[in-house]
């Protein structure tokens, strides 16, 4: 079993990040790349309860905007559910 986790979008990439920026989608999965690099510690990242698991908010751009993600352990996988653009 390997120890990579990796990530997605839920339930697409549509849904999530159509119609906004290219920099803020590049932004997003830079971030996104830096979490699955953490694994496990993911789960501490950003804003949101820290025990327990459960979604996470992380900003962006120095607040222009924020994602909100989930770090599923059992499944080595970060989903990104929401990005909220404010420009």
């Amino acid at each position: 079993m390997s120890d990579a986790w990796s990530w997605d979008y839920d339930p697409d990439a549509e849904h999530v990040v159509g119609g906004l920026p290219e920099e803020a989608v590049a932004e997003v999965e830079r971030l996104t790349e830096q979490l699955t690099v953490l694994g496990h510690d993911a789960q501490n990242v950003g804003q949101g309860k820290l025990h327990g698991g459960g979604l996470r908010t992380l900003a962006i751009f120095g607040g222009r905007g924020f994602f909100n993600f989930l770090a599923l352990e059992r499944l080595q996988l970060v989903v990104i559910t929401r990005v909220t653009w404010l420009d």
